[in-house]
């Protein structure tokens, strides 16, 4: 079993920067895709940013120049930094990872791939106007 567990979220203003992090952590398993999902009141999950094991990323299209997705294998975590925050990022931010071997380029091949991975409970973040 994989626990992903985030941290870093919080109330910020807009324009201001964040920094999120996940840590993973279990017995016998491999991670492959990283990613960060986000949910806003009302509306569904959706994708913001991807990494493969290669480093290769993609990126929501309302995020592309703000965000920055990374990750340090050897502390098996992934960040999100977070610039020129919006009231619109506001959300609970979700951690995500897989462990096949499958390789993803594409925005939607990583939203595949993610469904059947491993989940974080979540971050609040909340940017004020």
């Amino acid at each position: 079993q994989v626990q992903l567990v985030e941290s870093g979220g919080g109330l910020v203003q807009a324009g201001e920067s964040l920094r999120l992090s996940c840590a993973a952590s279990g017995r016998d398993f491999a991670i492959n895709a990283m990613g960060w999902y986000r949910q806003a009141p009302g509306k569904s999950r959706e994708l913001v940013a991807a990494i493969n094991s290669g480093g290769d990323t993609s990126y929501l299209d309302s995020v592309k120049g703000r965000f920055t997705i990374s990750r340090n294998d050897a502390k098996l975590s992934v960040y999100l930094q977070m610039n020129s925050v919006r009231p619109e990022d506001t959300g609970v931010y979700y951690c995500a990872a897989d462990g096949t071997p499958y390789y993803c380029l594409a925005y939607g091949c990583f939203d595949n791939l993610f469904q059947g991975g491993y989940w974080g409970q979540g971050t609040q973040v909340t940017v004020s106007s």
